[in-house]
């Protein structure tokens, strides 16, 4: 096989840990591993031996399936803690010559160059647009000119936070190929070229937070993360008192996002907290409150895509995905909020073992394959046998310097 890769997906609810090979067709799914997550809350470690435990699950299932011994893997990362910013730099091109990567490479270096706080540290560094002598280009490899300019957008994560999840994840066994991004993993799994050409915001609903990129000219150009996700409407179910996972099996089974479009007649039985009888439950009632926290939810991406100043730009409209995308009613809830055109989306192109994969929650575990692939094609995931453990030098940063961010130029197309 080859282009074999491992992901881990490292969520607030879920562990994934997917071993597959990455085709121009399809991605052939060989092994998988799914855990429940423990010690992780909004995307920041709480616990670092019981992610540990998690994870090593995880990644011994992944193996079992596979008959692959994981070195290596490329690991999501998605909190508060991450900010984001935009970085001009300028590489001049002496003598009579065309524009090369060494160039391009120069001028992602200067931008790079930033005064960030010593506690934070770069995690990607991705070129937006070029321009050769003031001029805009789409693309500057073999062309002339004496000043080439490069806008990127320089994403940057907590160090300490950074670290914790690093060392839950080697504690595992497992060295850490490179972090990325949830939702630019996410958009690698579900937008078409045409969304990112056009102007789309993808929109990961996980566990502990809503994550979201802007893709315009098909090239990344805002990312956020916010600290609301299914959980917090889960937490909100738990006021009927009822234990959280009690919650969230009845926001799974009988979850709606509208409550006008659920009938009030329509009732289910929970049983409540102590000794008291089992309670009929309102669905209309539910629906009440799950809208309430999914409007608010969906306020909050609103504002910050109107931060970013892209609104304007997002022809294509939203896609949702993430776990809890397939929530009744959530897409009506999120184009009314939103004032875009809305679709739901999941990985597509699967094979293999791919059944338990084909859900949005799955989109950014299986995004990871491809765009750690894409970022650094000399990665070695997985070894078959003892395989060295031994991580590179900077392996925790995905900046994309040299042939590491050619995925992320705009297409000439």
């Amino acid at each position: 096989m080859r282009d074999l890769a491992v992901a881990l997906d490292v969520g607030t609810r879920k562990i994934c840990a997917i071993v597959a090979e990455v085709r121009p067709e399809d991605v052939f799914v060989v092994g998988v591993g799914i855990e429940p997550s423990d010690g992780m809350k909004k995307g920041i470690v709480t616990d670092i031996g019981r992610l540990t435990a998690a994870v090593s699950a995880a990644v011994h299932k992944a193996e079992k399936t596979s008959g692959f011994d994981i070195a290596r893997a490329f690991v999501s990362v998605a909190s508060s803690h991450i900010a984001s910013m935009n970085s001009r730099g300028v590489a001049p091109i002496t003598g009579q010559r065309s524009i090369t990567m060494d160039d391009l490479e120069r001028a992602i270096e200067n931008a790079r160059a930033i005064a960030i706080p010593h506690n934070r540290e770069v995690l990607h560094v991705i070129p937006r647009s070029y321009a050769i002598d003031s001029e805009p280009v789409r693309s500057p490899i073999g062309m002339h000119g004496f000043r080439l300019e490069v806008e990127t957008h320089i994403i940057t994560a907590s160090s300490t936070s950074v670290a914790n999840l690093e060392q839950a994840v080697r504690g595992a066994g497992v060295e850490v190929d490179r972090f990325i991004l949830n939702p630019l993993a996410s958009g690698e799994a579900v937008l078409t070229p045409e969304e990112r050409e056009m102007g789309v915001v993808v929109i990961d609903i996980g566990g502990g937070t809503t994550d979201l990129a802007i893709f315009i000219e098909g090239a990344v150009w805002h990312t956020a993360v916010i600290a609301v996700g299914g959980d917090h409407v889960t937490s909100d179910i738990t006021y009927l008192n009822i234990p959280f996972e009690v919650a969230e099996q009845v926001k799974l089974h009988y979850g709606h996002a509208q409550h006008k479009a659920v009938s009030p007649s329509e009732t289910f039985v929970i049983e409540p907290f102590g000794d008291g009888m089992p309670t009929q439950i309102q669905r209309a009632y539910l629906a009440e409150i799950i809208e309430a926290r999914v409007t608010e939810m969906f306020e909050m991406v609103q504002k910050e895509i109107k931060r970013s100043g892209y609104g304007d730009l997002l022809r294509a409209g939203a896609v949702i995905t993430g776990g809890c995308a397939q929530l009744p009613g959530l897409k009506e809830i999120a184009a009314q909020q939103l004032g875009l055109p809305v679709r739901i989306a999941k990985p597509e192109k699967l094979t293999g073992m791919a059944d338990s994969l084909r859900h949005p929650a799955y989109s950014t575990s299986v995004g990871l394959l491809r765009m750690g692939l894409s970022l650094d094609t000399t990665s070695a995931s997985v070894s078959n046998g003892s395989g060295s453990k031994a991580p590179g030098p900077g392996s925790r940063v995905g900046s994309l310097l040299g042939g590491l961010f050619k995925r992320l130029l705009p297409d000439d197309s």
